[in-house]
């Protein structure tokens, strides 16, 4: 008898198990297992299991192998889970149902608030897609979602033919839909916000499970343990990257009671009011404990006692410390805390035992996007071709709200092409007309181009249309610029492999007109990463101070969308030399350096930003910034030699039509010494002339009316389209050289002296070995000696 009953409780051991994280498997007739668990409950692939749930609730779902799930673990999704009245981490029992028969007529009603809004036949559009050959098993009374026709409706099974609990639906069973459709009763409604819908953000929640979770749900782990359990979490990042959903998801997967205060309706102009309305709630969230107070914008009702004028505030942090410090123990009360704001919040709340730990949640990485991208837009029809790796990637410093912002475009983009069908004076869309509708690549590369980074808003920063081919010559800059900028972005791995850790910054310098501005912009087009271009003069204004809180601003803007490539042009009219000036502003270019030098050593090794410089006047550039882990790389962008000029008139006129005899090598060997800008507007005035004679013949024509034109035929016309030799010819009678000869002198000079003064050379080469080895017994012995000399 003992041995079957232990083999009983085994069996009944194997067969509870937790519900984890999120499905893998979006499908609500569908849970998995670990083969080896599914092996010991002797369930086989395909095989209808019945759940058993809390409170008598119990599903029907067809069981699936999974590598990924855990022994002791189940996956089922969000709308499985609240037919069980589950939430994650909770225990479901799994059973297997030997009597589950296929149902001759099933009777499903759509809810009410699902389908508002909606008209036309929602059989063929929702139920027949879901039902058609997948023999899913339908549970009476329970709900299931449907997605499709960019939107989902929710369903419940009214009745089941056999009169049984549950049955399969197969392709021979008939589906009612007939019927008003049903008000949903269960005041809980399914779109509350779960750890299913929050994407990106890993480490970060699964600190705040810890941080919340345990303490909410098993308290006496820590009562065990000898330790208070914590009391606050702060949440600080950037706004829009997700603080509020993820405390809303905490709750509502915890079951706890959740108060919500937002920080400026606390305020009352009653002396006294204030600091009542905040201990109420915090009264409120301990009768109801199990709870979460959640204070969003904290900042706005925290801020800093010594620098905030404003009595009332001082009173109410006060009041809110006090508070904290004054909740018991066993309350089981936490406060969550969000702000994009950390730095200015009284200090005091930023102590072990009122705010325990402070989370960053950052601007998400490539893998935390496409998590996200999935995330919204799973209730949205895509098109086959729709690839949304390729949309994370292109998609840097882009955090939750943006993503969201860019699939809501996509969308609106898919509804403009369907405004003709559509019938704005009608209350119902036909549900065929929603059916038809789907989002494809070209939608979401649109609305990529609507959209940027919201952390980036006031700098208006944007990835450039300058490619490499609009760039012709200086392949070995272009080769250095990728090594510097490209291959710390695309091969972070190989910089790992090798121990190093990226340069931080370039400087070119060179004659004014040779591309040093649009190196910086094609190099971040090239890599894909957000660019920031800022004019050195506008950094300084009026205010003392005001100008190093702008350089401070800049790079906490690029570190928050990384990978950035911040570019200074005319760095010289901000970093020139320190100190011997009179009547700077007080000095404010000397402190805007030093701001500048202590902001470069300060970048954090993790985030991927890059400094540019651009200067014609390296000369008087300070020599702390130009030393190697500041600007690193040092690179001299001379005059165009004649290769570099003819690709540089290939450039600038392939998207021209030129006439077959325009000789562009004879144009780059005469145009010697002339800079990229020179060459350019070379080719913008004969283009002028082409434009101008196309113009005159046009209205030549115009004169003599259509007959003339006829008579000529189009070989004219055409020959006319072209900008020729002759208009090149014109245009080199007004050709300038920007760049005089004592200029370029200067430039190569210096670029001489640098080298020689900061390098060796081609003199520096390792000792041979036995020479070495000689060398080093050499020094021994000499050492030997001299110290047998003290001695002596």
């Amino acid at each position: 008898n003992a041995m079957a009953s232990a083999a009983a409780a085994s069996k009944k051991a194997a067969n509870r198990l937790v519900v984890e994280e999120a499905a893998t498997n979006d499908d609500n007739s569908m849970c998995t297992l670990h083969p080896a668990t599914m092996e010991k409950l002797s369930i086989f692939k395909g095989d209808i299991v019945l759940l058993k749930g809390k409170r008598r609730h119990n599903t029907v779902c067809m069981a699936l192998p999974d590598d990924t799930c855990e022994g002791h673990k189940l996956k089922i999704n969000k709308v499985a889970r609240s037919n069980l009245r589950v939430r994650i981490a909770d225990v479901v029992s799994v059973h297997m149902c030997h009597d589950a028969k296929y149902g001759r007529r099933v009777h499903i009603l759509p809810l009410d608030d699902t389908v508002e809004g909606i008209g036309g036949n929602l059989f063929d559009v929702y139920l027949k897609p879901y039902f058609v050959d997948a023999y899913r098993p339908l549970h009476k009374g329970d709900f299931f979602l449907v997605r499709g026709g960019m939107r989902s409706v929710e369903f419940k099974v009214m009745e089941i033919d056999p009169a049984t609990e549950y049955c399969i639906v197969a392709p021979n069973t008939e589906i009612f839909c007939e019927g008003e459709p049903v008000k949903r009763e269960d005041e809980e409604r399914l779109d509350g916000v779960g750890y299913d819908d929050v994407g990106g953000m890993g480490k970060p929640l699964t600190l705040i499970r810890e941080l919340v979770e345990l303490p909410l749900r098993h308290p006496q782990i820590f009562k065990s343990i000898g330790v208070k359990p914590p009391k606050g979490i702060l949440l600080y990042g950037p706004p829009g990257s997700g603080k509020t959903l993820i405390a809303r998801a905490v709750a509502n997967e915890t079951g706890a009671f959740f108060f919500l205060i937002n920080g400026p309706e606390i305020m009352s102009k009653m002396a006294g009011e204030s600091e009542s309305n905040l201990r109420k709630a915090f009264e409120e969230a301990e009768k109801n404990a199990p709870s979460i107070i959640f204070i969003d914008e904290i900042d706005s009702i925290a801020p800093n006692r010594e620098k905030t004028h404003g009595e009332v505030e001082r009173r109410i942090v006060s009041q809110l410390l006090t508070l904290m410090d004054g909740m018991k123990a066993r309350a089981h009360v936490i406060v969550m805390g969000a702000t994009n704001r950390p730095n200015s919040i009284d200090p005091a709340l930023r102590r072990f035992g009122r705010f325990d730990r402070e989370i960053d949640i950052g601007v998400p990485d490539e893998v935390g996007r496409l998590e996200v991208l999935r995330i919204h837009t799973k209730n949205m029809k895509l098109d086959e071709d729709v690839n949304l790796e390729v949309i994370a990637k292109d998609t840097h410093g882009y955090i939750g709200a943006d993503l969201a912002a860019l699939c809501t475009e996509a969308a609106l983009q898919c509804i403009r092409e369907k405004m003709d069908v559509i019938d704005l004076e009608d209350d119902t869309i036909d549900a065929e007309i929603l059916n038809s509708m789907a989002v494809t690549n070209d939608h979401l590369k649109t609305a990529l181009v609507g959209t940027n980074p919201s952390a980036l808003r006031e700098t208006v920063v944007e990835v450039p249309n300058v490619s490499w081919n609009d760039i012709g010559g200086l392949d070995g800059v272009k080769r250095e610029l990728q090594e510097t900028v490209q291959y710390p972005v695309e091969h972070p791995e190989k910089f790992e492999k090798f121990g190093m850790s990226p340069s931080k910054g370039v400087l070119f310098y060179g004659p004014p007109g040779c591309g040093k501005t649009l190196l910086a912009k094609a190099i971040a087009n090239e890599c894909q990463a957000n660019f920031i271009s800022i004019k050195g003069p506008e950094l300084l204004t009026m205010w003392f101070g005001e100008s190093e809180a702008n350089v401070r601003e800049i790079f906490d803007k690029a570190r928050q969308s990384t990978p950035c490539v911040l570019f200074f042009d005319e760095l010289d009219s901000i970093a020139t030399q320190r100190g011997g000036r009179v009547g700077d502003a007080g000095g404010a270019a000397d402190r805007v350096l030093n701001q500048l030098l202590t902001e470069m050593d300060g970048m954090n090794a993790k985030k991927t930003v890059f400094i540019i410089g651009a200067t014609n006047r390296p000369d008087i550039i300070d020599s702390a910034l130009l030393r190697p882990g500041r600007l690193d790389q040092l690179i001299y962008i001379p005059l165009p030699d004649e290769a570099s000029r003819h690709q540089i008139f290939k450039a600038c006129l392939r998207k021209s039509p030129v006439a077959k005899d325009v000789d562009l090598g004879a144009l780059a060997r005469f145009t010697a010494g002339f800079s990229g800008a020179d060459i350019t507007e070379i080719c913008q005035r004969a283009c002028k002339y082409a434009i101008r004679e196309d113009i005159e013949k046009d209205m030549e024509r115009q004169r003599l009316g259509k007959d003339t034109m006829e008579v000529d035929g189009g070989q004219e016309e055409e020959e006319v389209a072209e900008i020729k030799a002759a208009h090149f010819e014109k245009s080199m009678k007004y050709a300038r050289r920007s760049v005089s000869d004592a200029d370029i002198r200067k430039y190569q000079a210096f670029a001489q002296t640098l080298q020689q003064s900061r390098g060796f050379g081609t003199e520096f080469r390792f000792p041979a070995q036995p020479q070495a080895a000689a060398a080093a017994v050499h020094t021994s012995t000499a050492a030997d000696e001299d110290e047998d000399d003290l001695y002596k």
